[in-house]
Formats: structure tokens, sequence, C-alpha cells
């Protein structure tokens, strides 16, 4: 069986269609079998710039164009798949076809033809003109927008782009002609020039791109050797892959798109996944740079190193976890994953569902019921507290004497978890004196007191009902954890990873904090704060997880255009964001690898006419065929998703509301912004812009003076998580008065 290696990002494959593709695809697996079989003719080309060259047949009609890499130690060739055309395109374009190794990194690069040349000039042109044969110019020579800080020989002689490419970033007026030129540009030199736009040094660069070597390239090896070494790079994996095994291969075949296979990762993402860490790290990032797949590769390679390992991957709530289950069998359908949380293999999971299912294996919970709600249970309840409805009928039956907005169900939901469980607060001296950070309203003694009598009475009325709130489990499972190991027990986990973790709350940090000791690659954090639509900011060494410097950002947005990026950003502009360390965060380096429209705004006459409106929309998209069920509609509420439910449906669109079962084949997908969380879309619109719902009058109003401003922050990061749902194209609706998030 012939080594097979598959190259993303060729425009090749997108130009066919689905029949020539299903051949492509069975003439890939013949190739693997036996690439001597004599159906598929794999030829050289006479004349050829690079003898390597080959091509071979998928039909009569069509080619494919590969190169043919011997390996001295190895029984069978590496053949590289670059793409196919037309039989007599693809014979010319194999002629002038060539594979080599970048003299100043060490990165495999490949031209096909004249055909990237025209498509991707700048970004092939270094197989024609080697870096090291460029001559320097000077800065003064220059007068784009890269010239102040960079010089050709910068972008030549140490990065390895090639000299044309080079010419036409220094050249380039302005960021966004710099970012079309990227956009453009293949693999590793299209991430580089989106690097040097945000102004990263040099060598910043080369760290994030794997350039560390001072002879990237081992001149003792013969070109073959070479090629077969400069794939191993990080850089190089980001236009080619190796496919392994048969199982493999059928996964790519029967996928048919790379981008969701998922395989092609940033060398700086690589880095994350494989690198260890002597304690916690956090890996931040925008909507769209990857953190999650990051997180999925990350666990995979943890099971590989150690297949007796108890792995736990978990977010924020079961429906991300379903996604994180499903990706991560779609990387690898052997991983071990397993349903028993401390048994070998990948648990993954919703984090409350985590908690119930540590506290279902606890031998005794009275001891950690005592300490965090200052009584025993002998028996764990399945029933779950209706926290707002208790919070409501408290505060009718206690006279407290607080403040009506003290009062509120998410007031004193946020108080109790974040003070009281987290904590471990069980009587009122102890609450007196509990630290409240994060907590934007301040209380005085008095306020306590009339603050501790209400959360008496939620405790005494949760106890008579029989029934648990998700944070009291959290925090009862926290804490058996804690007692379970301050006994000699052991963790139950080796490795913990957790997506979306902005979101979480203090009873969550508690609960993943002790199911795993410190210690090497104990804790992986994906945050992003910009994202942050439930809860209130977190300090982790508040919680025993010390990040000291293990903390990277990741910029590079591969989901969203630049278009809707810029966006997507603006809607951030102006409000300040702190991180899981209570560093500011920032949107300054935000880039996007692709290029699309620009967002369309509608202002409508009407709620009526807006109906209208994103109905035509939606059948344009659909008549110019683009599946239903990649179209989003995205609205603030529940009751608004169903109001344009109805409405598609009346207008001869097929339409379902989105909630908590899977996005339904054949349907546009209506949802409210809130569950659009973790998803992407092709087209997405969002409905009701206005200054009604968003923000939304009703939440502000019920939230005290003090917590106004975290408030906004919250919806802002809503709008810009629905905003970044989008690949393609993003068209934004109102009727009425436009929201002044919008700008």
């Amino acid at each position: 069986m012939a080594n097979l290696v598959i190259a993303s990002n060729t425009k090749a494959m997108k130009k066919l269609d689905k029949s020539i593709k299903d051949k492509v695809w069975k003439f890939i697996e013949k190739l693997a079998a036996d690439h001597t079989a004599p159906g598929i003719h794999i030829e050289p080309m006479q004349g050829a710039v690079d003898p390597r060259v080959r091509t071979g047949r998928v039909d009569m009609n069509f080619r494919a164009i590969l190169f043919k890499v011997d390996d001295k130690l190895g029984d069978e060739p590496t053949f590289i798949y670059m793409g196919t055309w037309p039989h007599d395109e693809a014979n010319k374009l194999a002629e002038r076809s060539r594979l080599r190794v970048n003299p100043i990194n060490g990165v495999l690069e490949g031209v096909i033809g004249d055909l990237d040349v025209e498509e991707h000039r700048g970004a092939q042109a270094s197989l024609r003109e080697t870096p090291a044969e460029s001559a320097p110019v000077s800065p003064s020579e220059a007068t784009g927008y890269l010239a102040a800080r960079f010089s050709r020989a910068d972008l030549i002689d140490r990065l390895g782009l090639d000299s044309e490419l080079s010419e036409r970033a220094l050249s380039a007026p302005d960021e966004d002609t710099l970012v079309d030129i990227a956009a453009n540009a293949i693999g590793w030199q299209g991430s580089a020039l989106l690097d040097l736009a945000t102004g990263l040094h040099i060598d910043t660069i080369r760290e994030k791109h794997g350039f560390t070597d001072d002879s990237p390239v081992d001149e003792t090896l013969d070109q073959d050797e070479q090629i077969l070494k400069a794939l191993e790079r990080p850089a190089s994996k980001m236009q080619f892959t190796f496919v392994e095994d048969d199982d493999e291969l059928r996964r790519v075949i029967e996928g048919g798109d790379f981008t969701a296979w998922r395989t092609f990762l940033h060398p700086e993402q690589r880095k994350y996944v494989d690198k260890d860490y002597n304690g916690a790290f956090r890996l931040s990032g925008g909507a769209g740079t990857g953190k999650t797949v990051v997180a999925i590769h990350r666990a995979r390679r943890l099971a590989e190193a150690n297949p007796d390992a108890r792995i736990v991957l978990t977010t924020y709530n079961k429906t991300l976890a379903a996604d994180l289950r499903a990706s991560l069998k779609t990387l690898d359908p052997d991983v071990p994953i397993t349903d028993r949380l401390g048994a070998p293999g990948v648990y993954v999971s919703g984090i409350d569902a985590l908690g119930n299912a540590a506290l279902q294996q606890a031998d005794d919970i009275a001891e950690a019921a005592e300490a965090v709600l200052g009584y025993r249970i002998t028996e764990l309840t399945h029933n779950r507290t209706n926290s707002d409805k208790v919070w409501r009928d408290v505060v009718q039956t206690v006279d407290s004497g607080l403040d009506p907005k003290l009062t509120s169900p998410g007031f004193l939901e946020d108080e109790y978890v974040s003070v009281v469980l987290a904590n471990r607060v069980t009587t009122l001296q102890q609450y007196a004196k509990a630290s409240r950070p994060g907590r934007g309203v301040r209380l005085s003694r008095p306020q306590r007191i009339a603050v501790w009598k209400l959360v008496e009475a939620y405790r005494r009325q949760s106890r008579m009902d029989g029934s648990l709130s998700f944070p009291e489990v959290l925090a009862l499972a926290a804490e058996s954890l804690r007692l379970r190991t301050d006994d000699g027990g052991a963790f139950v986990a080796d490795h913990v990873l957790v997506d979306e973790a902005q979101d979480l709350h203090a009873t969550h940090w508690a609960l993943l904090r002790a199911l795993v000791r410190e210690g090497q690659n104990d804790l992986f954090i994906a945050e992003d704060s910009h994202q942050r639509i439930y809860g209130r900011p977190i300090v982790l060494s508040r919680f025993g997880i010390k990040i000291v410097g293990r903390s990277r950002r990741l910029t590079l947005n591969y989901r969203t255009t630049a278009q809707n990026l810029g966006f997507a950003v603006s809607i951030l502009a102006g409000a300040e964001y702190q991180d899981l360390e209570q560093v500011e965060e920032s949107t300054a380096d935000y880039r996007s690898a692709r290029l699309g429209p620009d967002p369309v705004l509608l202002e409508c006459e009407s709620a009526a006419d807006e109906l209208d409106r994103v109905a035509d929309q939606v059948r344009l998209w659909i008549d110019a065929g683009v599946a239903p069920s990649t179209i989003a509609v995205l609205t603030r509420g529940q009751t608004d998703r169903s109001q344009f439910v109805r409405a598609l449906g009346e207008r001869g669109l097929d339409a379902r509301a989105l909630d908590n079962n899977p996005a339904s084949a054949g349907y546009v997908q209506v949802l409210t912004m809130h569950r659009s969380k973790g998803m992407e879309f092709s087209r997405v619109v969002l409905v009701g812009i206005d200054d009604a719902h968003v923000p939304s009058v009703a939440t502000l109003r019920s939230v005290p003076e003090e917590d106004q401003a975290e408030a906004l922050l919250r919806e802002r990061s809503l709008l810009y998580v629905a905003a970044s749902r989008a690949r393609d194209e993003l068209v934004v609706t109102w009727s009425g008065k436009k929201s002044t998030m919008l700008g």
C-alpha cells in the first residue's frame, strides 16, 4: 500500500461537480490500495520541470496531478495528491508543476503550473525563485502599508516568503489590500501575511509557524528524503496531511470536505495540541479561531499518548457537549470514549451532568452537605430546585427590608452561587465576613443580614421540597471529591479539558479543580471573555487554578470572513472586558483568513415588512443553491423565534425552530442568539436588532444599577456571538429605531 498525502487549499476540487468528485475519491482509494493498478494509469510526464510529477486517470476526461516521492528506507513510495483537472489542462499544468522544500524555513511547498500562479501568484512564485537568491531591498525603496516596519529582506530572507508575494505585500497601500493578498495566498504564507498586518515581530511570526531551526534543511539528505522530512513540519501540515490507514481514508472520501475533517491545523494550534504543560494552561481567542478544534485534537493526543489516561472533556451545556463528542468521533472514530467518569478514555459531558456523575459516585455525601449547606443529607435527591420560583416565593414571604432590585431572582441566585456556595458559607457570621469579588453591588452589614434571611428561607424551602439546585449539586460534588482526596483517595481524572470556559460560574470551577490533581497537563481551559453571555467574571486563582504565565491567545479566524469579522468586532468597540486572569481582553490582533461580501444592514418599515424582507432574503439564497439547513435566522428571544418560524412557513419556506433538537436537513434553522453559541452557518440573518430587543430593555430593567455595566457587556457579547456565527454572508434587520450597539 502506497503512502498517501493529500493537499488542502486547492481550488481544483471546488470547481468539480459532485459526479467528478465521487470519481476522484474512488481514484484516491484505488491509488492508496495499489498504485500499480493498470486502471488508474499513474504516468510520468516527458519534459516536466519536476521529475516527481505524475498524472492519474480519474476518468476519460479528467486526470489527477500527483507527486511521487521515493523513500530509501521504505518499500512503498509516497504520493502527494494535488488536485484534479480536465485531461488536456492537467497534462499542461503537470509539465510546469514543482515540489520543493523552502530553504529558509524547511516548509514543503508545491505549485501547480500556471493555474496557481494566476490564482495564487504570490504564494506560488517561491518555487521559481528561492528566497536565498533574492537581493534584499531597503525599507526606503518600498512605499506600502508594511514598508515602515518591514523590509523585503525581512519577508524573504527571514520568513521565507516568495519574492513576488513580498513585493505585492510591501506595495499594498492599506491593511484591507494586504488582507486581500493574504486571503489568496496558500498555506503558511497567507497566515504569515496576516500576522505581518497585525504588526507582530518577525521573530514572533517565525516562532508561531515553527521556524526555529538555524539549519531547516538537512543537506546530507537527498531531495526525496528532504521532502519527506519537510512533511513533518507544523507549517507543512497546514497544506499537506498523511492519510495513515484505510479507515482514515474512508473518512476523507465519505466526508469529501477537508475543512470539516479538521485535520489541517495551523502550526500555532498544533503547538497547543502537542505541548505538555506543568500545570493548568489557558487558551483564549475570538470566535472562529479554533479553540474548540485544539481542545478536541488535544483530547485525542492525550488518549493516544496514554491509553489508560482518564480524560474529561466538558463544556457549558449538554448540547455543546454533544457537538464535542460528535466532532471527536469525526476526527477519529477509534478514539476511546467512555460513558463512566473515572474510567480510562475520554469522558465527554456537559458540566452540570459532570457534577451529577461525580456526586453519584460519592460513598457518603453527609459530610459534604454539612460543609456546603449546613445540614446533613443521607441520600442524594434527584429533584432539582426551580431556583427562580423559590427565590420569588421567599421574597414574598420573608420581610427582608431590601431594596426591590436586590430581591430579584437573578441577583439573589448570583449572590448565592458566587459568594455563599463558592465559600461554603453556612452561617450568618461566615457570610458577614465572606469576600465578594466580582460582585458589582456592595452590601452593608444590615443588607448582608437581610440577604442571609432570604438564603436561609431558600434553603428551608429546598429542604422541605427535597430538592437541590444544579449549583448546589456542583458544590456538593466538589466538596465530596475534596474530602475524598484529603483522606488519601484517588482523583477521578488525569486530564480535564474545558471549552467555552468563560460562561462557567464559581461552583463549576470548584468542581473542575477537585476532579484532577494539580500537575502536568491537569487543566486545559479554552475561553473567550468577549463571548461571555452567562454569569459574571471569574478569577481562576480564587479556585486554586494557577496559570502563572501558561496562557496564550489565538487571533486568526478560520470561520468568518474578514468583512463579517470586522462587523462583529465593531460591536465590542468601546467596551472593556477582562479574561479569567483579570487581564484586559483585546480584539486588536483579530484577523480572518477569508474574504466575502460586506454585511447587509436592512432597515424595515414595520415588523410585517421585516418578516417579508427576511423571507425574501432567505428565498434568494435558496434559489441560488444554498442548502436551507445552512441558513440561520437568529432572534433575541423565543417568542420572536416562533413568530419567524410561522412567518417563513406562511411565505412558502420550510423552517424549523432549533432548541435542544439537532438541526433538521432541508429546513431553514430559526433559533435564539443564545442557542447559536458554538454553532456556525453559511448564511445568517440577525433579526429584530432594534433598541427594544438589543440590548433587551426587560433584562436591563431587572438588574440593580451597580450591575448595569456588566449586564450591558453580556448584551453586547450576545450580539457579537450571534454576528460571528456567519461563515459567508450576514444580513442584519430591524424595524423602528436601530440598536445603539450597531453604531
